[in-house]
């Protein structure tokens, strides 16, 4: 293809993948499920990090300023100039799109999972879902931001009302 010229990600095939990188087509599926985890190649490496953000703080950290600092990390690194090409690539595919969002509540579903170990609740509940996701979303919005550190900074404010709404015990009562 000549220099300059970008066809779009819906446009290429498994198999051209295949041979750009030049391994063979059950190679690739035998690490990635789906062309779409291609793309989302450190999506593990991301539930891992937030899950471990809630089960790896220090025993009376609370859990939404750590919970914020992760995310605060993570929308710094996909919001360095070299990933512009990348979203903007899953920003013009429907199939990446898509396939984003399921990560989302995959993601969301772990964390919750992890928050509910760690108030030591035999399930997870609503407030444990909700907040998942409100930290989940608050990764997306904050990454589509201006000024992705600021919008960290108003969405965990927001979070963290809901949380101290939700546990009072368990509410962070200093400042951020």
């Amino acid at each position: 293809m000549p220099a300059g010229v970008s066809i779009g990600y819906d446009a290429v095939g498994i198999r051209e993948v295949a041979a750009e990188t030049d391994v063979a087509v059950t190679t690739i599926f035998s690490h990635f499920a789906s062309k779409e985890a291609l793309v989302f190649e450190q999506d593990e490496d991301f539930e891992q990090r937030l899950t471990q953000a809630v089960t790896g703080r220090a025993p009376h950290e609370p859990l939404i300023p750590a919970l914020r600092r992760e995310i605060q990390a993570l929308v710094r690194h996909c919001t360095a100039d070299s990933t512009a090409p990348v979203w903007r690539m899953i920003d013009a595919s429907p199939a990446l799109r898509q396939y984003e969002e399921s990560m989302r509540l995959r993601h969301a579903e772990s964390l919750a999972t992890a928050i509910a170990a760690d108030l030591d609740s035999p399930q997870t509940t609503t407030a444990c879902r909700t907040i998942a996701r409100f930290v989940i979303d608050a990764y997306s919005l904050a990454r589509e931001a201006a000024d992705p550190e600021t919008a960290v900074d108003e969405i965990f404010q927001m979070i963290e009302a809901a949380w101290a709404v939700t546990c009072p015990s368990r509410a962070f009562t200093g400042t951020a």
